[in-house]
């Protein structure tokens, strides 16, 4: 959804989306043909820590929800390299909005995602990895619940009855509702910042 926003804003640029699981690409590409972007959208099956691309290729590193995956710290010091002097990177991750989150947020959060940092943290973290940050957007509740929660919960719905003899297949269901009600019930404490970052020229 993404890549093909960004094309259609961005009509004189070229994207290269990566990612390692080729089915998803597959799709992109569907999309793209489908929108008639398939000619400005290039798919690439790559690891995002080890991104086959000279040092500054890019004008801009898009990346939501997905530097968790290799450490936002990681991320953004493999990432700068990429990146054209006064280039620009714009992530998103999970982080906490309060010093002192309660204690079934925090227990939670222990097991699933141990390594995430208070927002003022990973600005701190962005700034020392040499890049300035432009703007800091929290996404709002609606984008959890209408683009995902909501639409997952009636999938749940249709996968208990669908395995219902499946004990690991239940287990999950199960650990996505206790997600789902966790964020219903802790939403203030935690949730997605959007940073909007520009390499330093140095």
């Amino acid at each position: 959804m993404q890549t093909l926003m960004l094309a259609r804003l961005s009509p004189s640029a070229a994207i290269i989306a990566c990612d390692i699981h080729q089915p998803f690409l597959d799709d992109v590409n569907e999309r793209a043909r489908k929108a008639g972007l398939d000619g400005r959208i290039t798919t690439m099956r790559a690891s995002m820590d080890d991104l086959p691309f000279p040092d500054e290729s890019f004008d801009l590193i898009w990346a939501e929800g997905s530097a968790f995956v290799m450490g936002f710290w990681e991320a953004l010091n493999s990432w700068r390299r990429l990146l054209k002097p006064g280039g620009y990177m714009a992530l998103s991750d999970l982080v906490w909005f309060t010093r002192t989150p309660t204690q079934e947020c925090r227990q939670f959060f222990a097991q699933e995602y141990p390594a995430m940092v208070h927002e003022e943290d990973a600005q701190r973290m962005i700034r020392d990895a040499g890049y300035s940050i432009l703007d800091t957007i929290r996404l709002p509740d609606a984008a959890w619940w209408d683009h995902y929660y909501i639409p997952l919960s009636r999938r749940l719905e249709v996968l208990k009855k669908q395995y219902p003899d499946d004990r690991e297949v239940q287990a999950l269901l199960a650990s996505l509702e206790v997600e789902i009600e966790v964020f219903r019930n802790h939403s203030r404490e935690y949730g997605y910042s959007f940073f909007i970052a520009r390499k330093g020229e140095g």
